[in-house]
């Protein structure tokens, strides 16, 4: 007997896990159905200084208006859309993807909002946000 279940893997956006398929016998086969959605992930590295955190997206092909940054408490998000060049082409090997992508990092501590900065060279997207500061606070 199939026991059909959907399930979405919050890990990985733009990944949706439609069908998994279980038999009730457990030495049967387990057929997983994976379709990828139009949004894709590109590579990124997130690092620490002693002054900030700083993400790294490699992205190559894009202009410095092609992406959208924005910071929720600690959650920073990249968006944006490559452009797939619109000549026609027999592709023999296709790696680089093109479309809608965005990526999420969860920063592990507050950052100075107002001192963010965001520069784009050489296919890569760097963003340097600033660590807080504890402040002190005098008794009076």
């Amino acid at each position: 007997m199939l026991e059909p279940v959907s399930r979405i893997d919050a890990s990985r956006p733009g990944w949706r896990v439609v069908e998994e398929t279980q038999y009730l016998n457990p030495e049967a086969v387990h057929w997983r159905i994976a379709v990828r959605s139009h949004i894709w992930r590109p590579p990124t590295d997130v690092y620490e200084t002693e002054e900030a955190m700083v993400v790294r997206v490699e992205i190559a092909g894009m202009r410095e208006t092609d992406f959208t940054i924005s910071l929720e408490e600690r959650t920073l998000q990249i968006r944006g859309v490559r452009s797939d060049t619109s000549e026609r082409q027999a592709f023999h090997q296709m790696e680089i993807p093109f479309g809608e992508f965005s990526t999420e990092v969860e920063l592990p501590s507050p950052v100075v909002v107002e001192q963010i900065e965001a520069s784009y060279r050489d296919g890569f997207l760097h963003i340097t946000l600033p660590k807080a500061r504890p402040q002190q606070i005098r008794i009076g």
